[in-house]
């Protein structure tokens, strides 16, 4: 979705917009020169415009929100990849890797 539709579908103007990317909290593709919005884009705006109309919350507010968002997709996105390299181990080592676990939670 390009700059224009991206506005209009969340009602947004392109001061508003232009902010947003400057902070980083988007971080629009770019093709021909344009920026190209994704879903992902669309679901983090928004949240933005949920923090910053509903909820009430500053500038300094959404930036720590936005990054602890940024942070929980990291730490997400690394799991899933231990998993698959867990599920490619052999039964046993499996089977170990579920014990330390079941240890570690005892403390």
């Amino acid at each position: 979705m390009n700059d224009h539709e991206f506005r209009l579908y969340l009602k947004i103007d392109v001061v508003q917009l232009d902010f947003w990317v400057e902070q980083g909290w988007l971080i629009p593709e770019r093709s021909s020169g344009q920026r190209q919005f994704r879903d992902a884009d669309v679901a983090r705006a928004r949240l933005i415009l949920d923090l910053m109309g509903n909820m009430g919350v500053n500038e300094a507010g959404v930036d720590v929100v936005m990054d602890l968002v940024d942070q929980l997709h990291g730490i997400r996105e690394s799991m899933g990849k231990l998993l698959t390299v867990i599920g490619r181990q052999e039964r046993d080592v499996q089977q170990r890797l579920l014990e330390s676990l079941e240890d570690v939670d005892r403390f």
